[in-house]
């Protein structure tokens, strides 16, 4: 008998980005979403396109630029959500409107400040507007799992009959217990007239950690839509993460008798580029994706592995696209063979963006002999998500010692103009950002600075990422080198650009309104 296919809808783009300081511009949404599609996602929801100008552009550009999967944009159940929401998808290969309202009491009192009917009606005019638009709508009642099961199927049964594909059951607060929330789907499937007709979807966060939990027993009980996030990231605590409810599927498929569509050989990096573009770090002892996630220190249990690799290791990393740290160039390679290995390791670089990793590879392989895989995906990435320089980095010198005061002397360009300044701090990288700031002319504050290596030894290159914080919005740099204060430099210089970058298009918007 065939396993029967869960889709996966993926929310990185649109919950993913709620995560605080998760924020991402429109390049770095299109690269995920790009990531996402080689991933093989049923379904990508790619923004809120009421909720901002950006958001509707990157839904657009989304829905325009890549194929395969589905495009979903969210809306409230409201006609003018709704018909932004479809104007974002207008070039989408396949659509989808997803629309929504609370149903607890408790969201419609405090929060909406409605009647159950009122609500109920909302609901159905939404989905039957959202239908004459789109073929494909999914409906989500917010709060599902503090819903009165009565009233929810009531709801439910009268946006099936307005015309819902899919019926989203959230679990808004990561509130429910797995055995709880795997009885409401199966009462829904019981009692909701007309269920047949739609697929039962469920949306879980993972407050008290019980998220894949929750979608694992939803689909024990009839789901067959999951909706999840790469690395688990959203709102609070973050949704069902994508690479662990997909490996549970594969793992155990003698008691999860499903399947996806989704090559698993592409988890390691979309977890690798969610975590570059948000700047948020995949801890070490994540499920799946964590650095100790296939690491084992225990003299039993490496020598376990050694014997044989499933006395320890119930998956096998290179299932999730997880490489050794091989030898692969050296200094004497040629840019053909750098572009044939990139290909192979999955990158597509363009011609600008392949020049100007290459020059960093030439660079670090003269001063480390040895380059593995994760070096060169460091040294990649950094290039890759470049973006336009109003200022860039041209010479820095940092003097430190034991007992001197550390000093940063910097040169950069504005365009045609030097900038030129020093300035001493309480240390090297203290000093070289106090030196920055001096020279850029920009209102901003440090959120959040991280620095991890990518392999080991004292030859290892460092990835930095830094968030700067400015009227709310966030934006993240980040920078890899042999030198871990040049690779602080190169990730507070591209936050900073990154930050000029939205203050220009959010001025040239007000313009073009003027």
């Amino acid at each position: 008998m065939e396993p029967e296919k869960i889709v996966i809808f993926d929310t990185t783009l649109r919950d993913g980005e709620q995560s605080p300081g998760a924020s991402m511009n429109i390049e770095e949404k299109l690269d995920v979403a790009r990531q996402l599609a080689r991933l093989g996602v049923d379904v990508i929801e790619a923004g809120f396109p009421i909720s901002s100008a950006g958001d509707f552009e990157s839904v657009r550009l989304v829905a325009q630029e890549v194929r395969g999967p589905s495009i979903a944009g969210l809306s409230r159940a409201n006609i003018q959500d709704i018909d932004r929401a479809w104007e974002a998808l207008q070039g989408a290969e396949r659509a989808r409107i997803h629309t929504f309202i609370a149903t607890s009491d408790i969201h419609l009192e405090h929060k909406l400040k409605k009647t159950r009917s009122e609500v109920l009606e909302l609901a159905a005019k939404a989905v039957a507007h959202a239908r004459s638009l789109c073929p494909d709508v999914e409906f989500s009642p917010e709060d599902a799992s503090r819903s009165d099961i009565g009233y929810l199927c009531e709801v439910l049964e009268a946006v099936i009959e307005a015309g819902a594909t899919t019926l989203n059951i959230p679990d808004t607060v990561g509130y429910a217990l797995p055995y709880e929330f795997g009885k409401l789907i199966a009462t829904i499937r019981e009692r909701v007239k007309g269920i047949e007709k739609a697929v039962i979807s469920v949306h879980c966060h993972n407050d008290m950690g019980l998220a894949v939990a929750n979608s694992l027993a939803a689909m024990a009980n009839g789901a067959r839509q999951v909706e999840c996030t790469v690395n688990g990231i959203g709102e609070r605590a973050g949704n069902t993460a994508l690479e662990e409810i997909v490996m549970a599927i594969n793992t155990r498929s003698d008691y999860l008798p499903f399947r996806t569509g989704i090559d698993t050989r592409e988890i390691y990096r979309a977890s690798r580029l969610v975590s570059e573009v948000t700047g948020i770090v995949v801890q070490p002892n994540k499920a799946v994706v964590g650095s100790n996630a296939f690491a084992h220190e225990a003299g039993i249990h490496q020598h376990g592995v050694i014997q044989k690799r499933q006395t320890y290791e119930i998956m096998d990393p290179n299932a999730i696209g997880l490489t050794s740290n091989r030898l692969v160039l050296g200094k004497h390679s040629g840019r053909h063979a750098f572009e044939k290995h990139l290909k192979e390791l999955g990158y597509e670089l363009n011609r600008e963006e392949l020049e100007r990793a290459f020059a960093r590879f030439k660079e670090v392989a003269d001063k480390k002999k040895i380059v593995f895989d994760a070096d060169l995906e460091a040294i990649v990435s950094d290039e890759a998500h470049q973006v336009a320089e109003v200022y860039h980095l041209d010479y820095m010198i940092v003097m430190t010692s034991l007992e001197g005061i550390p000093t940063a002397t910097i040169r950069m360009q504005k365009g045609q103009e030097i900038l030129q300044a020093a300035e001493t701090g309480v240390g090297c990288v203290d000093a070289v950002y106090r030196t920055i700031d001096k020279l850029v002319d920009v209102p901003h504050r440090l959120a959040d600075y991280n620095v991890k290596s990518v392999t080991g030894g004292t030859d290892a290159i460092g990835e930095v990422t830094v968030k700067l914080a400015d009227n709310g919005h966030i934006f993240t740099g980040r920078g890899a080198s042999l030198d871990i204060v040049e690779a602080s430099a190169r990730a507070y210089v591209q936050a900073i650009n990154k930050l000029v970058y939205h203050h220009m298009t959010r001025k040239a918007a007000t313009e073009d309104k003027v």
